[in-house]
């Protein structure tokens, strides 16, 4: 019953959302059985009385059922003891049936013969309203029913199973204008395909019809006017109001202050914090001194730092650039050690950068991990990030790097100190606190001979922080290569802008901040943390509206790469990370499966295809981005995609005699020179 109620058991994701729909595995007398689980927040003052949504969902379901009606049977109510937790509602997972939002989205614009070339159309609208009015003649008045909430049983007949029952009043026959609500809220919006539906609601003699389109065009308005108002009340409620969170995140310790309400959340694999937007602004103010000091130095090193920027703009793409360093972030896998190291060999990467979490006091998976790929040949990069209570106690974060210094020097001698110390959710509120990390950590691990100190690591595109950082006039603090987690994410595609930058601008300002630094050694640059997160509810690190398919993410993924070693700027560029749910190469299923996903055969195409060559020239006609390089054995490479989401044509410099798809695959060799491009890049070798 627990593992049912775990978020962390999900196989699937449903519907992520004011509530979170999942699907998993329930073992029962007869064997495993997928279930979908419905997860409602706390009750609200009504549910008191009324009973929970998951409570209303079950009762419904019995009754449609019993009424000869269809839904999921419903498997198991799991109620809170504590009423201010979730409830749980437990139906058959009906894989195999098709929700009605994807043949409707495809009908009302016109391609439903080409998309579900198999289904009858007329059929299926016909048989919706005759299932709609046996709902409402039994009784029922479901105030929801929208296309997402009818799965379709196609086959000989087509039957329809009710969904999302928690809203739905029984007991009496729906009024005739409840009636027409309820049928206008599903969106049938060709006239010919409305005439459909309401025909098999009302049979031959259709009644009511200028009542249903009156609340169907009430309904779109509403719905467009609710986006517009929820998009403006959502931005004063984050400024007023605490974020929600997932039922499964810590709660905050008891009378802690605004500065320590960071918590762990273990299925993001990252810190959640409490702390509101108000709570922090009067941590903020009461640190301004320090703001102010950084704000100086980033406006005295600003003059240079625009002048170098301007600099590598002239001159990006006048020369080749090797093109090398495309890396992984990897974190131990205790449930299958051997099988991650299988997956490090088949992507074929040669640079690794393992995180440590120092507030831990066991690392021994850590230290075997890294034993394996250093035998490997492997180079290893060691992550130290920090939280909070380390931050809080110094002497405390020196003994953890003193003790973690001699177990993994053996096998690396490169060392990221810090992580997203931009964000007050990692522990760090004012840079001096950063410099303290940084300059405790220096010491110890410096003591063994050469070492390399690389960092602030600052997380998205907040370069200003990284320049304050390296022009701090601090004793001791010294970096050998600068680090970015440079997400780019909330902008969607890589070649999308933000205030003006798209991904290669924003990485040569950051190569002009570390040129021309104060406490950087050579401007050396490394991305040490990049990704794409999935729509995979609270495993996915950020929040709906940045998540993404996964076709999508592998497509971000390898023109991120090409992107930004394309430049020359950067040596290295880390995925973060090979496996995790949510955002990972590799997803590891409730079932302990590792299932690749189609970002971890992007990159290792473009590791196997590109590794190692030279760019020689960068193409960009309109939304078409061609790449030509020269491999190490002398032949030329050209990769091309568009950078918009309709296909684009590019000549090539010369016919192809091979082309490879993104993931690896060959693809039929194109005649003559001119090629059509799409979002997913595509290997030609000339």
């Amino acid at each position: 019953m627990t593992r049912i109620a775990d978020p962390g058991a999900a196989l699937k994701t449903l519907h992520w959302g004011r509530n979170y729909l999942y699907v998993t595995r329930l073992e029962t007398e007869n064997g495993p059985l997928e279930v979908v689980v419905k997860q409602f927040r706390g009750r609200s003052f009504k549910d008191r009385w009324r009973g929970s949504k998951a409570e209303r969902s079950w009762r419904v379901a019995h009754a449609l059922l019993d009424a000869g009606l269809l839904t999921p049977e419903p498997v198991l109510l799991v109620e809170p003891t504590d009423g201010d937790r979730p409830s749980f509602y437990v139906s058959r997972h009906l894989a195999e049936l098709l929700e009605a939002r994807y043949l409707l989205r495809a009908a009302n614009i016109g391609r439903e013969r080409e998309e579900f070339s198999e289904i009858d159309l007329a059929a299926v609208l016909t048989g919706m309203g005759r299932m709609a009015r046996r709902l409402h003649d039994a009784g029922f008045w479901h105030r929801d029913l929208t296309s997402g909430n009818v799965l379709i049983e196609t086959g000989d007949a087509y039957r329809f199973y009710l969904l999302d029952l928690n809203r739905t009043r029984m007991g009496r026959a729906p009024s005739f204008s409840e009636r027409m609500r309820d049928l206008s809220r599903m969106p049938v919006l060709r006239p010919e395909h409305q005439e459909l539906y309401l025909a098999g609601y009302w049979g031959e003699r259709i009644r009511g019809h200028s009542l249903y389109l009156f609340y169907h065009r009430g309904f779109l308005l509403k719905n467009r006017s609710k986006q517009r108002l929820r998009a403006g009340a959502g931005r004063v409620k984050n400024l007023l109001v605490p974020r929600g969170v997932h039922p499964h995140i810590p709660e905050a310790p008891a009378g802690a202050s605004a500065r320590d309400r960071a918590v762990w959340d273990h299925l993001s694999d990252q810190p959640h914090q409490h702390a509101g937007r108000l709570d922090k602004l009067r941590v903020r103010l009461a640190d301004t001194r320090s703001h102010a000091e950084e704000a100086a130095v980033v406006a005295a090193a600003l003059p240079r730092i625009l002048a170098r920027y301007r600099t590598l703009q002239r001159d990006l793409h006048r020369a080749p650039v090797p093109f090398a360093g495309a890396g992984i972030c990897l974190r131990p896998l205790p449930e299958a050690p051997e099988a991650l190291l299988g997956l490090v060999d088949e992507l074929g990467t040669r640079h690794v950068l393992l995180r440590l979490h120092p507030w831990e006091d066991d690392h021994a998976e850590e230290e075997a991990l890294a034993r394996e790929l250093h035998a490997r040949g492997l180079e290893l990069t060691f992550a130290l990030p920090q939280n909070r209570d380390l931050v809080r106690d110094p002497a405390r974060w020196r003994r953890s790097i003193e003790r973690l210094a001699p177990l993994f020097l053996p096998y690396g001698r490169r060392f990221q100190v810090g992580q997203a110390i931009n964000r007050s959710k990692w522990g760090v509120w004012t840079l001096d606190e950063y410099v303290e990390l940084v300059r405790s950590a220096s010491e110890v691990l410096r003591q063994d001979g050469e070492v390399e100190i690389v960092g602030p690591s600052v997380i998205d595109f907040e370069h200003h922080v990284t320049a304050a950082v390296l022009n701090l006039r601090r004793p001791g603090l010294r970096f050998d290569a600068v680090s970015s987690l440079l997400y780019v994410d909330r902008r969607g595609a890589p070649e999308n802008r933000q205030a003006g930058f798209d991904t290669v601008d924003k990485v040569l300002l950051l190569k002009a901040i570390a040129d021309t630094g104060r406490n950087v050694s050579g401007g050396r640059c490394w991305i040490t943390e990049v990704n794409w997160p999935l729509r995979e509810g609270p495993h996915s690190p950020a929040g709906r509206a940045v998540s993404v398919g996964e076709e999508e993410q592998a497509d971000y993924l390898a023109r991120y790469y090409l992107l930004a070693l394309g430049t020359g700027a950067v040596e290295r560029v880390f995925w973060w990370q090979m496996v995790a749910r949510g955002y990972g190469l590799v997803d590891l299923t409730a079932d302990g499966e590792l299932r690749r996903r189609p970002s971890f055969a992007a990159l290792r195409t473009l590791i196997r295809e590109l590794e190692g060559s030279r760019l020689e020239t960068v193409t960009e006609e309109g939304m078409a981005r061609l790449h030509r390089f020269r491999r190490e054995d002398g032949g030329e490479t050209a990769v091309g995609w568009s950078a918009g989401p309709s296909p684009a044509r590019i000549m090539l410099p010369r016919p192809a005699v091979a082309a490879v798809g993104r993931d690896g695959g060959e693809l039929p060799v194109p005649e003559g020179a001119e090629v059509e491009l799409t979002p997913s890049p595509t290997y030609y070798r000339l």
